[in-house]
């Protein structure tokens, strides 16, 4: 995956949200936490499918190869990929990265990510038999956000923070190409471009807000991407006949960035996540480890005619040159998680805290939390490369249950059940409600303690109705959540407690 990393440099975020096992014909190794989580009825979460392989099968020459490798890409856009990419296994560049991060425990809790050792960077040890490794990136921005269909229910006063957010982008220009920005000058400060960074921005500054990661308002892109990535691996087979192949999405011992950049398809921002020209950073990574020897694209490079635009990464170019100068995504981070350019400390990542962390989240950084309670998107939102975000090919990710809108207070109300119901096909159904319910008693303790600061900072209501109005505004809102909290003091979750307890420290 590519939207909020805990992981960093080794996979993502969802970190990754880490983990979804697809059915093939190669075996794997993995490790139970990678696995138990997004095993699908019929999936054989061992690793364990119809073991097929090339050598079974005719060779293919080189110019089948090159002609196969051609109709990947054709079938893989019709599926709604937005770049499919090809890749040797030679990750051995990232080895040494990879493992001075998990010797500094940059990982936290996440003791699958250790499990493997080097075999995230060794495609072929994961499963045995991998050639080649086909990438395919999905853009996953529902269209009516991009659309900026929600941005009149922002309010007026937060309007300023996105004009300050434009004007910034226009001082990093440096990190947008001339010619680029040119040719893109049709969508960007027009339509949603704008519009829907606007909203984030005025959702991220109301205290009463109920903020979650962009990505995970829809569907749970695990069954969207495995899916059509089996239907591309099928394809392929209908093609060949019999091949060894595993098909991944967040899951599994993955390299994904590292990946994704030898195949062409984008290169690594300083805040660890995919970038590319033409899609930003707001997409889903996906991977089919095959056992067919394919031309990668680096080979095919002089053959592609749009080579440059899928790939700013040559190899041996200084890492991350299309980011220029900039470093918004580092001064954005709430928490301070993005700790040097291209190195995230998991730890402190909001993603990590509200997604993979099930204990207490740290009492140091619960303020720098605010209003996110699922994953954060602070260092897209700020990034440039942003203006270029597209609209998801699939209606799969368009927002459910209000997500794009909820108040804290309503998501707080939801009971268990509720919550699994509604949750149902989401993949913030994976933490659960206790981890739910901590994380908004959390954020609801922060907009106590923000419009608490409001009202120190401006004294006396203004006289007049407007100011009146506004207080009792503030008031009845801050009731509200105290009210909520104090339903749950006695909660069943001793986990839950503490953070309510917390939170009504405030009250």
């Amino acid at each position: 995956m590519n939207p909020s990393h805990p992981p960093s440099n080794p996979v993502h975020h969802d970190t990754h949200e880490v983990h979804d096992l697809v059915d093939a014909r190669m075996p794997v190794e993995t490790s139970a936490h990678e696995s138990a989580q997004s095993a699908a009825p019929g999936v054989a979460t061992s690793g364990v499918g119809r073991l097929a392989s090339r050598s079974e099968a005719a060779p293919l020459d080189e110019a089948a190869l090159a002609a196969l490798a051609t109709r990947i890409r054709a079938w893989g856009r019709e599926l709604g990929f937005g770049a499919i990419g090809i890749s040797d296994t030679d990750l051995s560049h990232a080895e040494a990265g990879l493992a001075a991060w998990l010797e500094a425990g940059c990982h936290g809790e996440m003791d699958y990510m250790a499990k493997h050792g080097m075999k995230r960077a060794r495609p072929a040890e994961l499963v045995a038999g991998t050639r080649r490794v086909i990438t395919v990136r999905m853009a996953y921005l529902p269209a009516t956000t991009l659309a900026g269909t929600a941005l009149s229910n922002a309010p007026g006063k937060n309007a300023e923070s996105a004009s300050q957010a434009e004007a910034a982008d226009a001082a990093h220009a440096d990190a947008l190409p001339a010619a680029h920005t040119a040719a893109h000058a049709d969508t960007r400060g027009t339509g949603g471009h704008k519009g829907w960074r606007e909203h984030e921005h005025a959702r991220l500054s109301d205290p009463y807000a109920a903020v979650v990661s962009i990505y995970a308002r829809g569907r749970d892109y695990h069954k969207v991407m495995r899916a059509r990535l089996q239907q591309l691996a099928e394809r392929i087979e209908a093609e060949i006949g019999a091949f060894g192949f595993r098909v991944f999405t967040d899951s599994a011992p993955v390299l994904e960035v590292e990946l994704a950049q030898k195949a062409g398809i984008g290169w690594r921002g300083k805040h660890t996540l995919l970038l590319q020209r033409d899609a930003g950073s707001l997409f889903f990574l996906g991977e089919i480890y095959v056992d067919v020897p394919l031309p990668t694209d680096l080979q095919g490079a002089q053959d592609v005619h749009d080579f440059p635009a899928h790939a700013p990464e040559k190899p041996g170019a200084p890492v991350g040159n299309h980011c220029g100068n900039c470093t918004r995504c580092i001064g954005a981070c709430p928490t301070g998680a993005i700790v040097a350019p291209y190195r995230v400390d998991a730890r402190r990542c909001i993603s990590y805290l509200t997604i993979e962390l099930k204990g207490s989240i740290p009492l140091e950084l619960r303020e720098l939390i605010g209003n996110r309670v699922y994953g954060c998107d602070d260092c897209q939102l700020v990034c440039p490369w942003n203006k270029f975000a597209q609209a998801a090919p699939v209606a799969d990710f368009d927002v459910r249950h209000g997500l794009d809108r909820a108040s804290l207070v309503e998501l707080f109300g939801w009971s268990a059940a509720q919550f699994d119901e509604r949750m149902q096909g989401s993949a913030i159904r994976r933490i659960g409600y206790e981890s739910w319910s901590r994380n908004i008693a959390v954020a609801m303790g922060n907009a106590l303690r923000a419009t608490r600061a409001d009202a120190q900072a401006e004294g006396a209501p203004r006289d007049g109705q407007a100011g009146g109005q506004a207080e009792q505004e503030r008031q009845a809102a801050r009731a509200a959540i105290v009210a909520a909290l104090r339903a749950r003091e006695h909660d069943a979750s001793a986990l839950v407690r503490e953070h309510v307890q917390w939170a009504l420290e405030a009250a």
